[in-house]
């Protein structure tokens, strides 16, 4: 398959993922436009609600993660509410890692105190935490202490895991007697390392196994169906996006567009921009991510 961005990502590397905007803007790209940290509805902070198995009501479901939140968010609230009728709050932020959301890291975290994943649950009281990592943000963040996993593989995975540990006590400490699912998303092919996505999407399974959580495979979703780790830039339409116009981007050749030319990694068909925001346009990669998500919430919480 011919390659036009490859020159480009070669340069670019694994900088691009972590912030969905401008790379060139530095530390910036990380903060978030006002109004990227998303209350769906009017969500009562102290309420009372079922284990995530079985509410008694709609789900209230907290997705946090990187630019490829960021990007998503808008996408999966409607999938969310159509699926569950989910009481929905996003707050991702470009650039960042697991440890960016973690309680006590202070100016050396992306995140503000308000919008950490602990503080985070225990203002909602969600049923769900949906975390969206795609784990390359060792350039923007300043928690993960320059460790890559180009220069260490052994350090960087160990740090992974540990930070997956302490993200998850923390979700769970939050929560209190009623702590909620926290529902991993394993990601899509990395064009640069495949097997550097193998490994964190391992993280992540281990980490749901050991907590008594769970993972939901949306990377499947964005992959070739006999070759999940398999980066391709196309896929063929679904039935879905055959019927909604946009959705397949080449209907006569019965394939539809993942990634832009020039960006092998986030999903929007938009440009990037210096300011982090959902994506603007029908993106296929983006819906098909984010019905799967759906899809696992309301098989969760009995929707």
């Amino acid at each position: 398959m011919r390659r036009p961005w490859f020159v480009g990502a070669l340069l670019a590397g694994a900088l691009l993922l972590a912030g969905c905007g401008d790379p060139a803007s530095g530390r910036d790209v990380a903060a978030p436009p006002p109004g990227t940290t998303h209350q769906r509805a009017a969500a009562s902070p102290g309420s009372s609600a079922g284990a995530a198995s079985s509410p008694a009501r709609p789900p209230v479901v907290l997705y946090l993660g990187d630019s490829l939140a960021m990007e998503s968010q808008d996408v999966l609230g409607q999938e969310l509410r159509r699926a569950v009728h989910a009481r929905y709050t996003s707050a991702p932020y470009s650039g960042t890692t697991l440890c960016d959301y973690l309680e006590g890291t202070g100016e050396r975290s992306l995140v503000p105190d308000a919008d950490k994943a602990a503080a985070l649950v225990r203002r909602l009281r969600p049923d769900v935490v949906v975390l969206q990592f795609w784990g390359n943000a060792w350039g923007f963040t300043p928690c993960m202490d320059g460790i890559t996993y180009g220069r260490d593989r052994d350090r960087y995975l160990r740090r992974y895991t540990s930070d997956a540990l302490r993200l998850t006590e923390q979700i769970a400490g939050a929560g209190g007697t009623r702590a909620p699912l926290v529902l991993w998303v394993l990601q899509g092919p990395d064009p640069m390392t495949p097997d550097r996505v193998r490994q964190v999407n391992r993280v992540y399974e281990e980490r749901a196994a050991a907590s008594g959580n769970a993972v939901v495979d949306a990377g499947r979703t964005v992959s070739p169906a006999a070759r999940r780790h398999t980066w391709v830039q196309h896929l063929p339409c679904t039935p879905y996006e055959r019927a909604h116009p946009g959705f397949c981007t080449e209907p006569g050749r019965g394939r539809t567009a993942l990634h832009r030319d020039d960006d092998p990694l986030h999903f929007c068909l938009a440009p990037t921009t210096s300011t982090p925001k959902p994506c603007p346009v029908r993106s296929p990669g983006i819906l098909r991510i984010a019905r799967e998500i759906a899809r696992a919430v309301a098989e969760r919480t009995g929707g």
